[in-house]
């Protein structure tokens, strides 16, 4: 119970405060979780040096990861009073959102793609108000209340959120009726995914969205919302991967693995793009 009344009290500051000061709370707290997280720490140092292929000056580097942690925490519980269509229209350069009509007009819905990349979560609630509400898988956190805040924060702003444990009938669901399913596809918290090259290392990554994609025809977009250095955004959507129409019962499992390696190398040239916005605070690889 004390990571939810941590958070509770922290969306209460950041909701009292205006913006850049709510920001400076989140970075504050997220320099002492630098400092005092060791194992933290090391993984993101460890996931760094990985990307930019150097272990040299990587420490401030460090510090940007967890800042941008803090900031994306505070973005998260300012979305149910702070987050409208006029911060939108403020603060978020919206780029190729007509991908994603474009998807749908093949009429099988469509999978978003996206990564811990930048803020995932004010991402899916920026598409959701652009007039494409989505369908959110979302791992359930170990503690109740605390799983009951965050998806208190996705679904007051028209998110419907799913469990993984009863994700894939709801998606394929979803995806009949010609709407949208949003997953995250650079971490497999299952181990089921597939044993992929990722940023030149063997890691696991989830195969759900390809999967999902080849069984039911509908296309994936990669969808990421990135920060500025203003602390303004980019969302981005990326060109629409369109499955094979008719893929017989033996090259399944090839088309499956050729899909998500596309889409596994538009998250990777993100990451690359925008190396301490990707929050992954676990050892990533698996060799």
């Amino acid at each position: 119970m004390f990571k939810f009344y941590l958070y509770k009290i922290s969306q209460f500051i950041v909701n009292l405060l205006p913006l850049p000061l709510s920001y400076s709370f989140g970075v504050f707290l997220s320099d002492l979780q630098c400092t005092f997280s060791f194992r933290d720490h090391r993984a993101v140092r460890n996931n760094l040096k990985t990307i930019l292929h150097t272990d040299k000056d990587l420490e401030p580097l460090v510090r940007e990861v967890f800042r941008n942690f803090g900031k994306y925490l505070v973005d998260f519980f300012r979305m149910e009073k702070k987050i409208d269509m006029q911060f939108i229209k403020e603060r978020v350069k919206v780029k190729n959102l007509d991908y994603i009509k474009k998807a749908l007009e093949r009429g099988k819905g469509a999978i978003v793609v996206t990564a811990h990349i930048g803020n995932w979560e004010l991402g899916a609630v920026a598409v959701s108000m652009l007039g494409y509400p989505l369908m959110v898988v979302a791992l359930p956190h170990k503690e109740r209340p605390v799983n009951d805040l965050f998806n208190y924060q996705r679904e007051v702003k028209g998110i419907t959120v799913v469990p993984t444990n009863v994700a894939v009938r709801r998606c394929i669901e979803t995806l009949k009726q010609n709407k949208l399913v949003a997953l995250a596809a650079d971490r497999d918290f299952t181990l089921h995914g597939e044993v992929l090259n990722f940023l030149g290392r063997k890691a696991f990554i989830p195969k759900g969205a390809a999967v999902f994609s080849v069984k039911t025809g509908a296309p994936i977009v990669p969808c990421f919302m990135t920060r500025n250095s203003d602390d303004t955004f980019n969302l981005t959507l990326e060109e629409p991967i369109i499955p094979p129409e008719k893929i017989p019962d033996h090259a399944e499992t090839e088309a499956i693995l050729a899909i998500m390696k596309k889409h596994t190398t538009v998250i990777e040239n993100k990451i690359r793009q925008f190396p301490t916005q990707w929050l992954m605070f676990r050892e990533f690889w698996t060799a």
